[in-house]
């Protein structure tokens, strides 16, 4: 894409293939357990006191809806975060991606094991690299970010209103060393979503914001999701974003608004975490993609020694400790930690948030929250720390200072 987006979409492209339901697993209501809404509280008040000025999440179920909200979404107003709000959802963007360029998979207008180079001739110094060693991050491609953001807020800052041209992007990742043979391991790279949106805008005719319009938002429904890029501005009721320094209890970086455009088709949707629920549980019930294209996106290997963490085409799978199987992704861009997840059979959905980035330790604690949600209650004796109450829509809030800073850096997939 170019550095601005194009202005007026190109005549003649039809509207997307709507696609059957694919077949999901039946689902066991008996066995599975009600959420633990006081075990997501903890998690929320837990990235709290590892340095998030708020948190929040968001349960969807068969029994309905239930959400929780901890400390601010604006530091300056005090306003109380809001489970209403908007925010950047990072690289949960990139399931967005996934699932426009799937449906042109779908569409016949390009195939997962054919070289990249065939649809974007030259881009690529290697066309061993095809289509769905991007969706695995299975490239090769170095991650420009790595060099970008080396320091965190200076880093930040050299690009917080600067708008690339995908090409560059990509010439930022060709000048570093490739991590490995192409197929060879997974290497988390946000080169490799850099390089699907330039697929997508190539097949399409079209810009990225376009798709994402025509083939997911308004099909669904999202009225809260957008791709504004390259402005600056999250329109509407919206947490702000924090960013903590390298330098231990430095002070917090207000990095709300910013282009993303380093990130782009690889980390820069604006969302919320109702809108988010809504995406991951249709996507799980097949609203988005054929049964088989669903299957090759759920087909996942691992990307550490637990065997908990996998990852398929675009999309993250997680295994609980209880047994529970969750789908869709993590998201961190600068000033937002956030966590959307769902069933395979799309009954069970969650969203989190904590406004704050560069802090692992936050991170972590909002983990917390998938375990909460779709594990349900521990057993009492596992319990360490009592959650402080809230009410089932989220309106009882802690306002309580962030406190101690463990020096972390999230480097190992940190967009």
């Amino acid at each position: 894409m170019s550095a601005a987006l194009i202005a007026a979409a190109l005549a003649g492209a039809v509207a997307p293939t709507a696609h059957a339901a694919a077949p999901v697993p039946a689902p066991t209501p008996a066995t599975a357990p009600a959420p633990d809404m006081d075990g997501v509280t903890a998690a929320l008040n837990s990235a709290m006191a590892n340095g998030a000025p708020g948190a929040m999440a968001r349960y969807s179920g068969p029994d309905g809806v239930r959400s929780r909200t901890a400390g601010v979404r604006d530091r300056v107003s005090g306003a109380p975060m809001d489970i209403h709000a908007r925010f950047r959802i990072g690289s949960v963007s990139k399931t967005f991606s996934s699932v426009v360029l799937l449906q042109l998979v779908d569409e016949g207008k390009l195939e997962l094991d054919a070289p990249v180079d065939r649809y974007l001739p030259g881009l690529l110094p290697d066309d061993r690299i095809t289509v769905r060693h991007l969706l695995t991050h299975r490239s090769g491609l170095a991650d420009y970010t790595d060099a970008m953001f080396n320091q965190t807020v200076p880093g930040f800052e050299a690009v917080r209103n600067r708008v690339f041209g995908y090409q560059e992007l990509v010439d930022l990742s060709l000048a570093e060393p490739r991590t490995t043979e192409p197929g060879a391991a997974y290497s988390y790279s946000n080169t490799n979503f850099v390089v699907v949106g330039m697929l997508i805008e190539k097949l399409t005719g079209r810009p990225v914001a376009d798709a994402y319009e025509r083939r997911v938002f308004k099909p669904l429904g999202l009225r809260q999701t957008s791709y504004v890029h390259p402005d600056t501005a999250i329109k509407g009721l919206h947490a702000r974003g924090y960013l903590h320094p390298d330098e231990e209890g430095g002070a917090l970086v207000d990095s709300t608004e910013q282009t993303v455009s380093w990130a782009q088709s690889a980390g820069a949707v604006i969302s919320s975490p109702a809108d988010l629920n809504t995406f991951t549980s249709a996507l799980m019930r097949g609203r988005l993609l054929s049964p088989a294209m669903l299957d090759a996106m759920t087909t996942v290997t691992p990307t550490d020694t637990t065997n908990t963490r996998f990852y398929g085409l675009g999309l993250r799978r997680y295994d609980l400790t209880c047994g529970t199987r969750v789908y869709g992704h993590t998201g961190t861009v600068q000033g937002f930690y956030t966590y959307a997840f769902s069933t395979r059979d799309g009954r069970r959905s969650l969203s989190a948030l904590a406004n704050t980035s560069n802090h692992g330790a936050a991170n972590t604690a909002l983990s917390g929250t998938l375990e909460a949600a779709f594990c349900g209650k521990k057993p009492a004796a596992a319990k360490t720390t009592a959650p402080s109450a809230r009410t089932a829509d989220g309106a009882g809030r802690i306002t309580r200072g962030a406190t101690g800073y463990a020096a972390e850096r999230d480097l190992a997939e940190r967009f």
